[in-house]
């Protein structure tokens, strides 16, 4: 059994969808049904991506999610369906934050790390922007502490405007 958190970009470019979603499915296809986990807070973008592969890849889902509002104050109308439908499909764990805020999400981030024996990082490799919580420390941290991080970021991907 192998459990793989994710962390990554939310606003991915429309273009860049596809091309990550090949290269989860990719990196995930040595596992067979019942051998891989996946951790994820199941933000919008890189993180329902990867849900999704680790879903078809026969795969279980851990949903951390930062705070007790967070579905109702962070998860948008349009991200919603997604949301409830993955997060249906897992276990998921609430953080002891009443709040979705930076605490929280450093929070979700290092209870990630805390279950992985890897980290994915959808990642375009700009370095941390200092306000904490984001891809770029979530992949500092990992390292930090000794967990293997795959970065995916291929050819031609971009963020969104």
């Amino acid at each position: 059994m192998t459990t793989i958190a994710v962390t990554g970009h939310m606003d991915l470019a429309q273009s860049t969808v596809p091309l990550v979603q090949e290269a989860l499915r990719n990196l995930l296809r040595e596992y067979r049904d019942g051998e891989l986990i996946g951790v994820t807070c199941l933000a919008r973008g890189s993180d329902t991506l990867f849900a999704e592969a680790v879903v078809e890849a026969g795969g279980r889902l851990v949903v951390v999610v930062p705070s007790r509002d967070y579905r109702q104050v962070k998860v948008k109308p349009d991200h919603a369906p997604a949301f409830d439908r993955l997060s249906a499909a897992a276990d998921v764990v609430t953080m002891p934050y009443d709040t979705a805020n930076r605490d929280a999400y450093e929070a979700a981030n290092g209870e990630l790390l805390k279950r992985a024996d890897r980290l994915v990082a959808v990642w375009d490799g700009v370095p941390p922007s200092g306000k904490g919580g984001g891809t770029a420390d979530t992949v500092e941290q990992a390292r930090s502490v000794g967990v293997p991080v795959d970065v995916v970021w291929p050819s031609g991907a971009q963020r969104g405007k």
